[in-house]
């Protein structure tokens, strides 16, 4: 298998190295990561994006070099998408040295699918540096990155960020609440305990379901 998937890695045909990557799965995890490498600055940006997500699980088989590529691929990369993969990566693989890379880029990028990977990252990270950014992000324009926001500062699991989610218990969009009903339930205190009374006589049945702790 593994002549075939070189074949496809240096075929001239994106579909090639497309199921290069896919067959990819199928064998050692540390001769799939030798191979991957040869995608992660393909000409293709479909193949990079492949090739950078599927880090997020052979990228375990070095973490030193995978946060070489996933931070090049970060601040380098000239497509968003293949950004946000990268952001994805890393807060999968829990590489917290990329934590000033993944905050320079939230400030700087005018993309909002890049700033939701990167605060959805930062919760995966725990890396508590972060409840500083997530709190700005709850003021993103976009709701769902401040639904992303809310979400990461629930799993960072530091108390002292409740009371910067609590006034989102009125928002109009319901999917905000739900988010906040399990941040809460997450954070705990007496602060978010009397906000889950609220969302427990929620309108919306996930909500008040959510907030009761019934799944």
């Amino acid at each position: 298998m593994s002549e075939s998937i070189s074949t496809l890695i240096n075929s001239e045909n994106k579909g090639d190295r497309i199921t290069a990557l896919n067959m990819l799965r199928e064998i050692e995890p540390s001769i799939a990561f030798g191979y991957i490498k040869q995608l992660i600055t393909d000409n293709n940006t479909r193949v990079r994006y492949a090739a950078v997500s599927q880090l997020a699980t052979l990228g375990s088989q070095n973490l030193t070099e995978s946060l070489t590529i996933l931070r090049d691929r970060l601040v380098n990369d000239p497509e968003p998408d293949v950004q946000a993969a990268a952001a994805d990566s890393i807060g999968a693989l829990k590489l917290t040295d990329a934590f000033e890379d993944l905050q320079k880029l939230y400030e700087t990028t005018p993309e909002w699918l890049v700033q939701f990977s990167i605060i959805a990252a930062l919760g995966e990270l725990g890396d508590p540096r972060g409840l500083q950014l997530l709190q700005t992000a709850l003021n993103n324009e976009t709701s769902l990155v401040q639904t992303a926001a809310i979400g990461a500062i629930g799993e960072l699991g530091d108390a002292i960020g409740v009371e910067s989610i609590v006034p989102f218990v009125t928002h109009p969009d319901w999917q905000i609440r739900y988010q906040l009903a399990r941040a809460l339930r997450n954070l705990g205190g007496d602060l978010a305990t009397q906000n889950l009374a609220i969302l427990a006589t929620d309108a919306v049945e996930q909500v008040a379901q959510e907030a009761k702790g019934i799944s």
